[in-house]
C-alpha cells in the first residue's frame, strides 16, 4: 500500500480564534462568574414560570435550608414587598444541574417506591 503524505494550509479568518476544548470549558465555566440573575433570569433560563419555580425549588424546605442566604447558601429570598429575589448564578446553575432528579420528582425514589408498594 502506497502512502502519500500530503500538507495543507487552511486559513482561518480573522474574526475567529482556534482554541481547544479545554480552555473552551473553561470559558463556559467563567461565564457565569459574578453574575447575579433576578427571578425574571431564572424563568428564562429554566423555562418555568416563579410560580413554579417557588413551589418546587425555593420554598421546599429541603431546597431552601440550601439555597437561602439566611443559612450560607447564594438565594436572597425578598424580606418585604418590593424587594427582589437574586441569585448566584454559577451556584445556581450548579444546583440546578446537581439537583435535577430532586426538583422533578420531588426528592421521592421511585424505584423503592416501586419496590416498597409490592
Amino acid at each position: 500500500m502506497q502512502r502519500i503524505k500530503a500538507e495543507v494550509v487552511i486559513q482561518i479568518p480573522e474574526e475567529y480564534v482556534l482554541i481547544s476544548r479545554v480552555e473552551l470549558e473553561q470559558l463556559k465555566s467563567n461565564e457565569l462568574s459574578g453574575v447575579y440573575w433576578s427571578m425574571k433570569d431564572l424563568e428564562r433560563r429554566i423555562s418555568r414560570k416563579s410560580e413554579w419555580i417557588k413551589e418546587n425549588i425555593l420554598y421546599p424546605p429541603r431546597f431552601r435550608k440550601i439555597l437561602d442566604v439566611a443559612h450560607g447558601g447564594f438565594v436572597y429570598y425578598p424580606r418585604s414587598k418590593g424587594q427582589s429575589w437574586s441569585f448566584h448564578a454559577q451556584k445556581m446553575a450548579d444546583f440546578l444541574n446537581n439537583r435535577f432528579y430532586d426538583i422533578w420528582t420531588g426528592g421521592i425514589n421511585y424505584e423503592t417506591s416501586s419496590t416498597n408498594a409490592n
